[in-house]
């Protein structure tokens, strides 16, 4: 049965957030099928209303470590076509490496994201992330991929300053237009710049955005 991409499980254990989460979802055309507190919650709510997402803190009881980053990994490595965006108020490298780790095995399903509270300001932003994300697509705060890069140094230390701003565009799950509109610059310059990114990387140059996204987050992951 066809599922509706945005059909959303909604999991916080601050009551304020979830309901203040739920109401902007469902104001900006979300369907909440589901708002819960806690990762057990979270599970049995999916497994009811079938959603195609699921948005999710990573912190939640009764540890308040990462048991709904667990469950979302749980999740999507259960369902793949199960569109998955945690929430974390830290930048976490084993969290970002245990949310690719279940999507690389399948060649990617539905879409990823990895999005700091904190540096949510923009509320048309983080809906636009969403619906990147429910479309298959990838979003990934540039916060994370900046802690990533200072993580490896070769080869990434070969890259420009001007290749790394373009690495974490590409994270966040632009297209090489997208990038070109923010950096004021031509689209076939992008296209230089990610074919360098690529060669630098040693990763296959591929036309699918998420699974570049994917292949280059992958690699950052391995750092040690």
């Amino acid at each position: 049965m066809h599922r509706d991409p945005h059909r959303v499980v909604l999991a916080e254990d601050g009551v304020l957030l979830r309901e203040g989460l739920a109401g902007l979802l469902e104001r900006f055309g979300f369907t909440v099928a589901a708002a819960v507190g806690d990762a057990e919650a979270l599970k049995a709510a999916v497994a009811e209303h079938r959603p195609g997402m699921v948005v999710t803190d990573i912190r939640m009881p009764p540890g308040f470590t990462d048991e709904g980053l667990r469950a979302a990994v749980e999740l999507r490595r259960a369902d793949p076509d199960l569109a998955v965006v945690v929430l974390s108020q830290y930048v976490q490298h084993r969290y970002a490496a245990d949310l690719l780790d279940c999507d690389l095995d399948r060649g990617g399903g539905r879409g990823i994201g990895y999005l700091l509270k904190d540096r949510v300001v923009d509320v048309e932003e983080f809906v636009d992330a969403l619906r990147r994300v429910a479309a298959g697509g990838t979003a990934v705060d540039p916060q994370v991929v900046s802690q990533l890069l200072k993580r490896r140094r070769d080869p990434l230390s070969a890259l420009s300053a001007r290749e790394r701003e373009v690495l974490s565009l590409i994270a966040e799950g632009r297209s090489n237009a997208a990038i070109a509109r923010h950096l004021f610059v031509s689209e076939a310059g992008v296209g230089k710049h990610v074919g360098a990114i690529l060669a630098k990387l040693r990763l296959p140059p591929t036309e699918d955005t998420n699974r570049r996204v994917l292949a280059v987050l992958a690699y950052l992951r391995d750092a040690p």
